[in-house]
C-alpha cells in the first residue's frame, strides 16, 4: 500500500478546512431540488417478510439491519483485544470549584501492549449520595479543553491545529485549557445529578485519513500499519464508539455510577459515533445525537448540505471502504439513516438540530426519526407526536425525541438543558 509523504499530508490537512468551505457554498440548499427518493424498507426483512412484531425485530431483523450498516457504511468492529485493565491515575476531590469529584482512569489491552491505551475522564457531583447516571461521550480535545481545571493533565497524543483550540505543532498547549467546557455542561450536569465520562477520540485513532497507522486499528489488524483496508472493515467512527463501550466496562465497575443509566452523546462526526456506539452497545440506555448530519442521523437521499460523495472524499477514514460506492449513488445504498435510529429501540433516543448548521440538513435529521417511528410502534413507544419538523426552540417526542435550536453548528448549554430533562424523564429521576 502506497502513501503519500508526510508533508504533502500536512498541506491537504491544511486545505481541507477551505475546502469544506467550498463545498458548503455551493451545496444544494432548496428542498424543491432534492430528487425523490424511496427509502429502505424497515419492516421487511432481506428475505421479504414482514416484521409484525417486537419480538420479530428483537430476533430477526435488528441483527440483518446491524450487519448492512457493518458491511457497507462503519464496518465491523472486530472482537480480538483480549481483556481490558484498568488503572487509576489520580482523584481529585474538590473538581469544579469543589462541585464535582474527578477520576482519571487509563483503560489498556494487556494482551496489546503496544497501544497506548485511553484517558477516561469521569466527573461525579460531589452532593450526590447513591450512585448517579451518567453521560458517556468523546471529546475533540484531549481531557484539558473539556474542563478548564488547571491540574488536569495537558494530552500528549496528536490533535487537529486550528486558529482556536491552543493547539501547535498538533499538540495541546496551556491554551487549549477549557476549549470545549461551552460543549460539556459539566456543571450543569453535576448541579442536576449526573455524572459525565469523556475521553479524546485520538487516544483511540488519530482523525486524519492515515491515522489508523498509529491508533488501534492497526494494532488489532493481522498486518498493523501495512494493512490496507477492505470492504467491510471498520473505520474511524467504529473504532471511536469501540472506545465508548470500553468507557461503559470501566463505570460497570464504578459503585458511583448506576450504569444501568447511561446516555451516550456525541456532536458532529462524533454524535455519528455516538449513535454507532448506540446501535451495537444496548447497555447504552439512551443515545443522543447532535447535529451528526450526513454518515449520522441526516437522510442520505436527500443530498441537502454535506453528501455521500462530498463526505467519503474529505474523511474516507470514518467509514468502511464499501460507503464511497454510494457517492452520487445513494439510491443504491441498501440502508439509510432513519434505520440507524430504529437500532435504538425500543430505548431513548434524542436527535437535535441547529438552524443555521444547513450542512447537516436539520429537516433530514428530523425525518430519520420519524421514518423510524414504525419499529418503535412495535415496542408501545410513543415518538414525536408530529408528523412536520417543530418550530425553533420547540422539543418535541417521548421516547423519540427531538428539537432544532437557534445557532451554529456546535454544543450549547439549550442543548444540554434539554438531554437532561429527557435523561431524567427516562431514567425515572
Amino acid at each position: 500500500m502506497r502513501f503519500l509523504p508526510a508533508p504533502i499530508l500536512t498541506s491537504l490537512f491544511t486545505l481541507l478546512p477551505l475546502m469544506a468551505v467550498a463545498q458548503q457554498k455551493t451545496a444544494n440548499y432548496d428542498e424543491a431540488a432534492i430528487v425523490p427518493y424511496t427509502l429502505p424498507e424497515l419492516l421487511k426483512t432481506q428475505d421479504g417478510q414482514s416484521v409484525k412484531t417486537a419480538a420479530d425485530w428483537t430476533n430477526i431483523r435488528r441483527s440483518e439491519v446491524l450487519g448492512l450498516f457493518e458491511k457497507f457504511v462503519f464496518g465491523k468492529t472486530p472482537q480480538n483485544w483480549g481483556k481490558v485493565r484498568f488503572e487509576t491515575l489520580s482523584v481529585q476531590n474538590n473538581a469544579l470549584e469543589g462541585k464535582a469529584i474527578r477520576k482519571i482512569v487509563r483503560v489498556t489491552l494487556p494482551d496489546h501492549p503496544q497501544w497506548a491505551g485511553l484517558e477516561l475522564m469521569l466527573h461525579l457531583p460531589k452532593a450526590a449520595t447513591r450512585p448517579v447516571p451518567c453521560f458517556v461521550g468523546v471529546s475533540f480535545g484531549g481531557n484539558e479543553a473539556v474542563s478548564a481545571d488547571t491540574d488536569i493533565p495537558l494530552s500528549t497524543r496528536w490533535m487537529r491545529a486550528s486558529k482556536t483550540n491552543g493547539v501547535v505543532d498538533n499538540r495541546a498547549t496551556e491554551q487549549s485549557r477549557g476549549n470545549e467546557k461551552e460543549r460539556w455542561q459539566l456543571e450543569l450536569a453535576m448541579a442536576r445529578g449526573f455524572a459525565v465520562a469523556t475521553y479524546y477520540y485520538g487516544d483511540v485513532e488519530p482523525d486524519r485519513n492515515d491515522g489508523w497507522k498509529d491508533g488501534l486499528r492497526a494494532v488489532l489488524s493481522k498486518d498493523g500499519a501495512s494493512t490496507e483496508w477492505q470492504d467491510g472493515d471498520w473505520g474511524a467512527i467504529a473504532a471511536w464508539a469501540w472506545g465508548l463501550s470500553r468507557v461503559v466496562d470501566y463505570l460497570e465497575t464504578d459503585s458511583a455510577v448506576d450504569a444501568g443509566k447511561l446516555a451516550v452523546i456525541g456532536h458532529s462526526r462524533l454524535g455519528k459515533t455516538s449513535l454507532w456506539a448506540g446501535a451495537q452497545d444496548k447497555r447504552f440506555g439512551m443515545v443522543v445525537s447532535n447535529n451528526s448530519g450526513e454518515g449520522g442521523a441526516a437522510i442520505m437521499r436527500r443530498n441537502f448540505g454535506e453528501t455521500t460523495a462530498v463526505i467519503t472524499k474529505a474523511f474516507p477514514h470514518w467509514f468502511t471502504k464499501t460507503y464511497s460506492n454510494y457517492a452520487n449513488n445513494e439510491a443504491a445504498c441498501p440502508v439509510d439513516s432513519h434505520m440507524l435510529i430504529a437500532l435504538a429501540a425500543p430505548r431513548a433516543i434524542y436527535i437535535a438540530s441547529a438552524e443555521e448548521d444547513r450542512w447537516a440538513d436539520p429537516k433530514g435529521e428530523f425525518l430519520s426519526g420519524l421514518h423510524a417511528q414504525s419499529v418503535f410502534d412495535l415496542f408501545g413507544k410513543k415518538g414525536y407526536g408530529v408528523h412536520e419538523q417543530p418550530p425553533v426552540n420547540t422539543p418535541v417526542g417521548d421516547v423519540v425525541g427531538y428539537h432544532i435550536r437557534t445557532g451554529i453548528h456546535d454544543v450549547t448549554r439549550y442543548d444540554w438543558e434539554q438531554y437532561i430533562a429527557f435523561a431524567s424523564r427516562h431514567f425515572g429521576l
